[in-house]
């Protein structure tokens, strides 16, 4: 048996760390200050970078990303159904079901593998109340039509932006649309706080029920308004974005630098479809995906990622399976593979490829070459 390509495992993610001098520095503020949680200037400081950085002034920052789903599903009163899409983290309808909603599956746009609106209109009944949709890898949802959807039969919207940090449509930032946009800032997103979240919301009116939420519902020292949680950021996990913040321009860059050499070197491979670049926006730089058609490459996406798993690549089939196989959703009539002909097609060909800062290009170039020589 040949030795594998590379001798260290190459993931398909690493987390950005900022220099670490710059991370003691701002711990020292919050040593100094003896503050650790509850709106300290840690978390005041990096919710007007966010803020600014997205474009989107109705910023809330969360202790995860879920947790501010569930702020969202519940600021915004959604009850009965909640249209969502199957191609997702389970985090996305997990979000739903928690708030005693029913998640309702659509099938997915064969190009763009985001929310179809027509396959959404065709499942709003009486009892939906909204529609929860996702920014697969960064890549925008049809915005207009799902508000167009929305707008005609009174549906609030919220994206599932985890994946859509800093992308934007035609200069717009993407947590612009909607009722409510979240964004995680897990350690495998571009930017991150080890663990955290995000809520832009529409409007200030939003934006402070979300502040009650995520707090316990605390509207003074002697009153409790809506029934909350706790959902806060601390201060260390602000003091730690602040830092990966600084770093987000220049990883960025280098991402970019990565997905275009990706894109010259697979151009053209038969049974291999490159990852959308719809017009007008920019990319989040979250991921490169590529889709597996198994009969024009001659192997099937499985046997690429084990192929690639030999080789010291560590790629990832995401997402995969479908929410909608998962023992908690499969048995919702919304949940039948028939009827989700599109999302059960691309659930079996999607498959990401490493992506970060500091992947070497010489390494890329070997992966492109792996990729192709699998071809049969």
């Amino acid at each position: 048996m040949s030795s594998p390509r590379f001798s260290e495992p190459i993931y398909v993610t690493r987390p950005l760390l900022p220099p670490l001098d710059a991370v003691q520095a701002r711990l020292a503020e919050v040593w100094t200050a003896r503050w650790l949680t509850n709106d300290g200037a840690q978390t005041v400081a990096l919710t007007e970078a966010i803020a600014g950085h997205l474009g989107a002034p109705h910023v809330s920052l969360f202790n995860n990303g879920t947790i501010a789903l569930l702020a969202a599903v519940r600021a915004l009163g959604l009850t009965g159904e909640v249209i969502t899409t199957p191609f997702t983290f389970p985090a996305t309808p997990h979000a739903v079901s928690w708030s005693g909603a029913t998640p309702v599956f659509a099938d997915i746009d064969p190009v763009t593998m985001t929310l179809d609106p027509v396959a959404v209109e065709a499942l709003v009944t009486p009892r939906t109340t909204g529609i929860l949709a996702v920014h697969v890898y960064g890549i925008p949802c049809d915005v207009r039509g799902l508000q167009t959807v929305a707008d005609r039969h009174g549906l609030k919207v919220i994206y599932d932006a985890a994946h859509a940090f800093g992308t934007t449509i035609d200069g717009v930032g993407i947590g612009t649309f909607g009722d409510a946009s979240m964004f995680s800032f897990h350690a495998t997103k571009l930017f991150h706080t080890a663990e955290g979240g995000a809520l832009a919301c529409r409007d200030p009116e939003t934006r402070a029920l979300v502040d009650q939420l995520k707090n316990f519902g605390i509207l003074n020292q002697e009153e409790v308004g809506p029934v909350g949680i706790n959902g806060k950021m601390n201060e260390l996990q602000a003091a730690l974005g602040l830092a990966v913040l600084d770093c987000v321009p220049e990883e960025l860059r280098k991402r970019q630098a990565i997905i275009a050499r990706y894109r010259e070197r697979l151009a053209g491979v038969s049974g291999v479809t490159l990852m959308p670049e719809p017009s007008g926006v920019r990319s989040s730089g979250q991921y490169f995906v590529i889709r597996i058609d198994a009969q024009a490459f001659g192997r099937s996406r499985d046997e690429v990622h084990e192929a690639f798993k030999r080789e010291n690549v560590m790629t990832r089939k995401y997402f995969f399976p479908l929410c909608t196989d998962y023992a908690c959703y499969r048995d919702l009539p919304s949940a039948a593979p028939g009827r989700l002909p599109v999302a059960g097609r691309v659930v079996q060909e999607v498959l990401c490829l490493p992506l970060y800062g500091t992947l070497a290009l010489d390494d890329v170039d070997a992966i492109c070459d792996l990729l192709t020589g699998f071809r049969r």
